[in-house]
C-alpha cells in the first residue's frame, strides 16, 4: 500500500498531537536521506508520513554554557556552527553537500551503522535529548538512547525535538576512517573529548562508531586513561583495550577483521591528535 496521507504540522505542540490522533502506521519524517530511498524502492510502505520540516526545531542556539540544537537542524548548519569545532568536523564527514543540506540532526540517532558519524561526536560530549509526547517530555542522556541494533528508549508517541550540549572545556578530536577521503561510509570512526590535570588525563571520553550494532563508548579504555599522561605507550595500550569492547560486522564497505584491526590505529591517531 502506497502513502494515503501527508501531514505537515506547523509546531511541535501540532506534531505530536497529529502522532496521537494517527496512531500506528505513521511514518516521522525530518530530511529523509534515511527513509525516502527505501519508499522509493518498495522496501518501507508507510500509509501514512509526518514531516517535521516546518515545526520549528532547525535552530541553533546558546544558553549560558551549553548549545540547544533543534531536531530538524541540518547537518549543513551543524558545520557551519563555530561554538564546539567537533560537531563541526562530524557533520562534513557524513556524505556530500546535497546529503547534509537534507540531513538532520535528530535523523542520525536512527542511521544504522555505519552511519551515524554525528551522534557518535553528540555521544562524546555527553549530549542530552529531548523526547517529546503529547502530555510531556524528558530529557536523557544520549548514552542511555541506543538499546541495539536499529532499537532505541524513544516510545511511539515520541519525538526528539532537542539535542543539549554543553561547550567542551577540555580538547576535543574527531576522525572518520573509510574508503575514500569524503563522502564515503566508516569502516572506524572515532570521537575522542578529553580533559587534563597536571598533564595527567583526569577526564575522557572514547566513542565507536561503525564497529558495532550503535556508537559504542569504550568505558573501560577511558576509565583506563584517567590518570595517566597521554604518551606513546599509553595510547597503544589504550587502542588494545577498545578493541576488546566493540563488536565489528562485516558488511560491502569492510569485514569485521579488518574494521577490528583498525580500531586502535584511528583510536590511537585521534588520541595523537589530542596530545600534540
Amino acid at each position: 500500500m502506497s502513502i494515503q496521507e501527508y501531514f505537515r504540522p506547523q509546531s511541535l505542540e501540532e506534531a505530536t498531537s497529529l502522532l496521537v490522533d494517527q496512531g500506528k502506521g505513521s511514518l516521522i519524517l525530518a530530511g529523509g536521506t534515511l527513509t525516502m530511498p527505501l519508499i522509493n524502492d518498495g522496501l518501507s510502505m508507510p500509509e501514512k508520513v509526518l514531516g517535521l520540516r516546518a515545526a520549528g526545531l532547525d535552530y541553533i542556539k546558546e544558553q549560558d554554557d551549553f548549545l540547544l540544537i533543534g531536531a530538524t537542524t541540518t547537518l549543513s548548519q551543524l558545520a557551519e556552527q563555530t561554538y564546539i569545532p567537533m560537531l563541526s568536523e562530524a557533520a562534513l564527514g557524513v556524505g556530500g553537500w546535497a546529503i547534509r543540506n537534507m540531513a538532520t540532526v535528530g535523523g542520525n540517532f536512527f542511521a544504522p551503522p555505519p552511519g551515524g558519524d554525528f551522534a557518535a561526536a553528540l555521544l562524546a560530549l555527553d549530549a542530552e535529548l529531548m523526547l517529546v509526547g503529547n502530555e510531556r517530555s524528558r530529557s536523557v542522556p544520549i548514552n542511555e538512547f541506543f538499546t541495539g541494533f536499529m532499537t532505541n528508549i524513544l516510545q511511539p508517541e515520541e519525538i526528539i525535538s532537542e539535542v543539549k550540549v554543553k561547550v567542551p572545556d577540555g580538547k576535543t578530536a574527531f576522525m572518520k576512517y573509510g574508503r575514500r577521503h569524503a563522502n564515503t561510509p566508516s569502516i572506524v570512526s572515532v570521537a575522542v573529548n578529553i580533559k587534563f590535570d597536571h598533564g595527567a588525563v583526569a577526564f575522557a571520553r572514547i566513542v565507536l562508531n561503525a564497529v558495532g550494532p550503535y556508537p559504542l563508548r569504550s568505558e573501560n579504555a577511558e576509565q583506563y586513561l584517567v590518570g595517566k599522561p597521554l604518551d606513546s605507550q599509553v595510547i597503544q595500550e589504550v587502542g588494545e583495550i577498545a578493541v576488546d569492547e566493540c563488536s565489528p560486522f562485516t558488511d560491502p564497505i569492510a569485514s569485521e577483521w579488518y574494521r577490528r584491526k583498525m580500531v586502535p590505529v584511528i583510536l590511537g591517531r585521534t588520541l595523537e591528535k589530542i596530545s600534540e
